[in-house]
């Protein structure tokens, strides 16, 4: 037994030597080991200081005492990542390089839903519009938007879809869905959950076409493919087109209108994102992520039975 606990160990440290600080934190975390996940930080602080990196790994201490309902953990953990990634500001631009905007939107979304989960709505709703005037134009725009709809999106009348160009069948206009609910499941083409979400999505159209469920697909342009590394839109169109017709056999006649403004509006920095439309063409349902089957059901439920 000690021995094979060795090796373990020598695994282990051959793996967390070749990862980045990142994957180390998230590794721990996943434990629920905090104090393995601090000690990997304070040792990558040492060697290198803070940088977006560091940010980016330092975030999921909040992400994941948030997940567990430790909401004072959680605000302190955010606390010092904006205040840690507010200095980093100071010296370049947000989207200089992919790790500090990650940790910059990590640390307000989990500022943001620890206030909603203390029925401080409206501060969470004010934190987030003041950082959407200050980085709106940046490339959180997408997951501050999320965070707003989190909040506020239920009983609005849902926002046009924009259909620059389209797969599938032609997106009908918003009169011709009236009356019937509608499932906007926003995709991409790199997405495995939302490759797995597709046959969910199909066999709940197929049930509830009696009760008229309608299902949009938006998705856009993210300028690569896999095989491409910097793809035109005519490249990369057939590159959609093409995982369409491999993973999303069941959806194929799905309206899948190509448009970045629909996911900047519906906020879908995560894929999938889910948004239930009642019959009225109001936001019934806002959900970012991938969705068992019997809770989309349920939500579908609610919906078509009013």
């Amino acid at each position: 037994m000690r021995s094979r606990l060795f090796l373990l160990g020598i695994v282990f440290s051959a793996v967390t030597a070749s990862a980045g600080i990142v994957e180390n934190v998230r590794y721990f975390l996943a434990q629920n080991n905090f104090a393995a996940a601090e000690s990997q930080l304070d040792s990558y602080r040492s060697q290198r200081g803070v940088d977006g990196e560091y940010l980016d790994a330092y975030s999921w201490l909040g992400r994941a005492a948030l997940d567990q309902g430790q909401y004072d953990q959680a605000a302190a953990f955010a606390k010092q990542t904006k205040t840690l990634a507010l200095e980093e500001l100071k010296k370049r631009p947000l989207d200089a390089e992919p790790h500090l905007p990650l940790a910059l939107g990590a640390a307000l979304e989990v500022q943001s839903q620890v206030l909603a989960a203390r029925g401080q709505r409206t501060q969470a709703i004010a934190l987030l519009q003041s950082a959407m005037r200050t980085y709106g134009s940046t490339s959180i725009h997408d997951r501050i938007q999320k965070n707003l709809n989190l909040l506020s999106f239920q009983g609005k009348i849902a926002p046009a879809l924009k259909q620059d160009e389209f797969l599938g069948a032609a997106l009908p206009p918003a009169a011709q869905l009236k009356g019937s609910p509608v499932l906007l499941f926003f995709w991409a083409h790199w997405c495995a959950d939302c490759k797995a979400e597709a046959p969910i999505i199909a066999q709940l159209r197929s049930e509830y076409a009696p009760k008229g469920l309608k299902v949009i697909g938006p998705t856009r342009y993210y300028g690569y493919t896999a095989q491409i590394e910097r793809a035109s839109p005519s490249d990369e169109l057939r590159y959609i087109d093409a995982v369409r017709h491999r993973f999303y056999s069941g959806l194929l006649d799905m309206p899948v209108p190509i448009n970045k403004a629909n996911f900047e509006i519906y906020g879908a920095s995560t894929t999938p994102t889910l948004v239930l439309l009642d019959k009225t063409g109001k936001v019934a349902w806002y959900h970012p992520g991938a969705v068992p089957y019997g809770e989309l059901r349920g939500e579908i439920e609610k919906v078509a039975a009013r």
